[in-house]
């Protein structure tokens, strides 16, 4: 927990310092905006752990927000606020990178356990060896062994992997995984990222057709569910 930053981005100021005394309560840095706009700004200069984020702000929305942040390629967790509750809202924000969806009137409680659950996640994330099943990807390698035996990846299924790895749990779109596996100045489809899930698939799953790991979030993408 040690030096682990929350960014809080929240304009009723009554929930922000609610939300800012509590986090600081557990021990965690807290940096906070109240408006969209210097919530974009703090986003991309903080170097957050964990964003938490209100929809419905001044200047710049949540969902803008949290778009922008994807988009210059930061993958710190983002739990969104809002006072809606529609099926849609929730799609959209996942759509857009979001990892979680609390709607207000919630507990603290919750939301700081939820806050801690990513966050150690993310810790576990930052080692050099990933474990699920029978399988370790090795990034420094770059090589995938099961059972202590190599399994042959390319290059492209080899980065798809390391992704879902470093997000297990956290649904992501496939225009998501187009931008981080085969940039933005490549014209590929959906159809791409599809495709090489399958061929991932058909090397790490027992049965690629009822999928252990690389589950399907329809209509949005894939979510890695890992269980080591």
């Amino acid at each position: 927990m040690a030096g682990e930053t929350i960014l809080i981005i929240e304009d009723d100021p009554t929930m922000l310092r609610g939300l800012k005394d509590n986090f600081q309560f557990e021990g965690y840095n807290v940096a906070a905006a109240a408006d969209g706009e210097r919530g974009l700004q703090a986003a991309l200069s903080v170097n957050a752990d964990l964003i938490v984020l209100d929809i419905m702000l001044p200047y710049i929305n949540g969902y803008e927000i949290c778009r922008r942040i994807r988009a210059a390629g930061l993958d710190a967790p983002i739990i969104m606020l809002t006072a809606k509750g529609q099926e849609q809202d929730i799609i959209l924000g996942l759509n857009l990178g979001a990892d979680d969806y609390v709607t207000k009137p919630f507990s603290i409680k919750q939301l700081l356990a939820r806050a801690r659950a990513f966050l150690r996640r993310r810790r576990r994330e930052d080692g050099p060896v990933h474990r699920f099943g029978a399988f370790a990807l090795d990034l420094a390698a770059r090589r995938l062994t099961r059972g202590g035996e190599p399994v042959a990846l390319t290059p492209k299924e080899f980065d798809l992997l390391a992704l879902f790895l470093r997000r297990p749990g956290r649904a992501l779109t496939r225009d998501e995984i187009l931008s981080r596996i085969w940039g933005h100045g490549v014209f590929v489809t959906a159809r791409s990222v599809d495709r090489c899930v399958n061929t991932l698939r058909a090397k790490i799953e027992a049965d690629p057709a009822r999928p252990r790991f690389i589950q399907t979030v329809r209509p949005i993408g894939y979510r890695f569910e890992s269980d080591g």
